[in-house]
């Protein structure tokens, strides 16, 4: 009997060699990742990286910062309430300052307020021979008689001449007398000449200011300055104003330092001290 030929098994194919290294021993294997077109690094030792929703960490605080973020909640309420009270106060003062402006430009529209203006009328001089003094050094008690025109131009405003005013008058450093206005009334739209004696006791002038005032006198042209200080009261209508201080300072050159006594030149200036 012929031997019976047993073909050579032949190789698997593609397919079946794909099941059968897919399989092995019975158990499927895992299947190969894809190589990453770039290899990533691996993460060094100790460092974590851990990616948390920002409105997580805002809304859920950790319990240990819990009470830290309630403080903190508290002051800034504090802040801002602070602040809307800061606003409202910046506020009202602006407010209340551009009425005060407004109503200070309505009053000087119905008003027209203008200064008042001070000059010397004239001035009369006893107690004071130069000749004298020069020849015994002795004091002086001079006695000026003067009289001061003021003149109120405004419509519709009058002034209060108060007590505690002063008047005094000086040649150089040298006080010669001191005296006070009277109080009164001065209406508006009017000119007032008030006379006032102003005197000084036992002044003493050294021989350089004798001998200039002699000088001066001989060439009828003595320098005087007079300072004058008086509280007023403004009457705007029905309405008196607070307590105001007018300022007058005034050179004054006469001709000589007696009761004929004729004012040559005079230049005032005036102020006023609001407060």
């Amino acid at each position: 009997m012929a031997d019976r030929v047993h073909p050579q098994d032949s190789p698997p194919v593609s397919g079946e060699s794909q099941r059968t290294s897919s399989t092995e021993n019975g158990f499927p294997r895992k299947p190969t990742p894809p190589a990453p077109a770039k290899p990533v690094p691996p993460p060094q030792s100790g460092t974590y990286v851990i990616q948390i929703p920002k409105d997580q960490v805002y809304r859920v605080p950790p319990p240990e910062n819990a009470r830290r973020q309630s403080l903190y909640a508290r002051r800034k309420n504090r802040r801002c309430s602070c602040c809307c009270c800061l606003c409202w106060l910046i506020g009202f003062i602006s407010i209340l300052i551009v009425l005060l402006g407004i109503t200070t430009g309505i009053l000087y529209l119905v008003f027209r307020p203008k200064a008042p203006n001070y000059t010397i009328d004239s001035i009369a001089v006893k107690g004071v021979n130069l000749t004298s003094v020069a020849a015994a050094s002795s004091a002086i008690s001079p006695e000026f008689d003067v009289a001061v025109r003021a003149n109120n131009p405004n419509k519709k405003i009058g002034i209060y001449y108060l007590t505690d005013s002063s008047v005094e008058v000086y040649y150089k450093e040298v006080m010669l007398c001191n005296g006070a206005l009277p109080a009164f009334y001065q209406p508006s739209n009017n000119i007032t000449v008030f006379q006032t004696v102003l005197k000084g006791s036992d002044i003493e002038l050294t021989t350089t200011d004798v001998t200039a005032l002699l000088n001066a006198e001989s060439k009828q042209n003595v320098p005087l300055t007079l300072k004058l200080r008086a509280p007023v009261k403004i009457k705007v209508g029905a309405v008196k104003t607070w307590k105001i201080t007018v300022k007058v300072d005034c050179d004054v050159t006469v001709d000589n330092l007696t009761a004929k006594a004729k004012v040559v030149s005079k230049s005032c200036d005036y102020g006023v001290d609001l407060w």
